[in-house]
């Protein structure tokens, strides 16, 4: 299982003009990533995915530069199963081996951003092998799956007050949803006006479904406050990045302000990013990118101190294929796992990357039983759309 070869492509698939939407990220007219290829002397190829962007789109020369030219020749030779030996030793670099004999980290300097979004995609493509050679999913590595299928929610809800029912609607039509999931915030440009479509979105679904409304971190805490007070009366699942993630004391006063569920998480890296975040109450649900927290091995090391902090798991899989599947994995094997993020914007690097079809039926998504991620890629897919 020694590593022979690691190649990281930022792969960027346009979204045809008819299915673009309009948010705080602006036009997304591509869905962008960095796809990773590690394969083991046996011939072995692991997939996995980083992430820098919170959005479908960004710039992804810089991550696929360093783990091409740095992180990928360092690896060469390292027995792939030594999943959290490699983790360590990329996060402590130069002194990894004085923080494996001390029992404790010496980060280097750049620990968090890019280093660590090399990190994930790395971390995740190590257990699709690991899965592999062993003829396992990758849950059963993890200890095992609470069950055969999971709960998922339609994400997506951009549309106007006038249209967001008949949007959030048909996301229920589609796959049988029983939570949906809408944008506010600064893209509608005052809090009285994500306030009103919200109002519409509850009258138009009903009561039986669960709102979620996501701010992408874009509201003050004065702001998110009185957004809360116009929708008191809506009965929201969650409320996700009220403020930004950089002010954890704002959003703690944000939460002990509210009755409504506070989710964030998805622009955090490690474990120490989010116990900061668990230690002052700022959040009810952490949600953890696979492909930006530390890959699948951190965001179960996050999973379990959700769990001791009696909070829930959904991570962030707003995504490509193998970041993805690899939250499909955690939350089917972390106890504080209950529900998975499905894209209803267009997501072709998960539609058109995996060559199994991703669907969600009844509300419920599968979890792959196929061996390591249970994720099949479509090369030819990655060959047409390389950027770099």
């Amino acid at each position: 299982m020694r590593i022979k070869s690691i190649e990281a492509r930022w792969i960027q698939i346009p979204i045809e003009e008819s299915r673009q939407h309009v948010s705080d990220f602006g036009r997304l007219r591509t869905f962008d990533a960095a796809i990773v290829r590690v394969e083991t002397e046996d011939g072995i190829v692991g997939w996995g995915e980083g992430k820098n962007a919170a959005g479908s789109a960004g710039q992804y020369a810089a991550l696929v530069h360093l783990i091409n030219k740095e992180v990928g020749p360092f690896l060469i030779g390292w027995n792939a199963s030594q999943i959290t030996a490699i983790w360590e030793a990329l996060y402590n670099g130069s002194r990894r081996e004085s923080a494996a004999a001390g029992g404790h980290v010496f980060p280097e300097l750049a620990r968090r951003g890019l280093s660590l979004a090399a990190i994930s995609a790395i971390d995740i493509a190590l257990w699709d092998i690991k899965g592999k050679v062993l003829g396992v999913p990758v849950w059963s590595l993890l200890g095992g799956r609470s069950a055969d299928r999971l709960p998922a929610y339609a994400s997506g809800g951009w549309a106007n007050a006038e249209g967001i029912g008949d949007q959030l609607r048909s996301y229920i039509d589609s796959g049988g949803f029983k939570s949906v999931k809408m944008r506010v915030g600064a893209m509608d440009g005052a809090p009285h006006v994500s306030a009103k479509r919200v109002r519409a979105a509850r009258e138009a679904i009903g009561p039986d479904v669960d709102l979620m409304v996501d701010a992408h971190g874009t509201y003050t805490v004065a702001q998110a406050k009185r957004f809360a007070a116009m929708v008191t009366d809506c009965d929201l699942a969650w409320f996700e990045e009220p403020i930004t993630g950089d002010d954890v004391p704002g959003l703690a006063e944000f939460r002990h302000a509210t009755h409504i569920p506070v989710a964030v998480g998805e622009s955090e890296c490690t474990r120490f990013d989010f116990r900061d975040i668990m230690v002052s109450r700022a959040a009810d649900i952490l949600q953890p990118d696979p492909a930006f927290c530390g890959g699948i091995t951190e965001a179960m090391r996050i999973a379990a101190m959700a769990s001791a902090f009696n909070l829930r798991l959904a991570p962030h899989l707003w995504a490509g294929a193998p970041a993805f599947f690899a939250g499909l994995h955690v939350v089917a094997a972390a106890p504080a796992g209950f529900i998975v993020e499905y894209s209803l914007g267009a997501n072709p690097m998960i539609h058109d990357l995996s060559r199994e079809k991703v669907f969600v039926k009844d509300g419920m998504i599968s979890v792959p039983d196929a061996p390591g991620l249970g994720l099949d890629v479509d090369t030819d897919i990655l060959t047409r759309f390389s950027k770099f």
